[in-house]
């Protein structure tokens, strides 16, 4: 377990379990910071691409907060094709773009299986925060995606049960979470 930090400006750390932390840099604005790194979901390298950027960007959406900046995180086999890799960043890239994100660069690692992600920096004023241990009952609750659709993909992956369409879910994991974290502020 990660230490608590005790720092008047990190208003979300490693203590509330969210899906980014925060750290106020004035009176009215703090940044969101996540980083995320999947294992491929989808057999095209596009797909996962989209998806995992899809995912990582959310992250900041899921906080209340607007995504500005990301690295990419890349971990790939070290004979892997060129190609591959090409079609897998240009998905996060065209995902990252469709949100208004810029990717700014990255970081590579030599891996026995593909993995992708980012690291993103979002902005948010320091009273609309939203986090998991601000939740009461009685709130309401929004949801993106299907219950359970991470849990079904896995089980589609390793069981390779073939015949079934997948393109539906896989629309579904890229669709931004952008509009739902209107919303959720609103």
């Amino acid at each position: 377990m990660l230490p608590l930090v005790k720092d008047p400006n990190l208003l979300v750390g490693t203590n509330t379990a969210d899906d980014a932390g925060i750290y106020r840099i004035s009176d009215d604005q703090a940044l969101v910071l996540t980083i995320d790194i999947l294992s491929p979901v989808a057999a095209e390298p596009y797909d996962f691409g989209q998806i995992a950027a899809a995912n990582c960007i959310s992250d900041v959406y899921a906080m209340g907060g607007d995504p500005k900046v990301a690295l990419n995180i890349v971990g790939y086999p070290g004979k892997g094709d060129p190609a591959v890799l090409g079609q897998l960043l240009k998905g996060g890239a065209e995902k990252a773009q469709e949100a208004g994100v810029i990717l700014a660069g990255g970081h590579t690692f030599v891996s026995a299986t593909i993995m992708y992600g980012l690291a993103v920096i979002g902005y948010i004023h320091p009273d609309k925060i939203i986090t998991n241990a601000k939740a009461r009952p009685g709130d309401i609750i929004i949801l993106t995606k299907p219950i359970g659709i991470g849990t079904m993909i896995q089980s589609l992956l390793v069981d390779k049960n073939e015949g079934i369409d997948l393109e539906p879910v896989f629309r579904n994991m890229k669709t931004l979470n952008r509009d739902a974290a209107h919303a959720m502020r609103n």
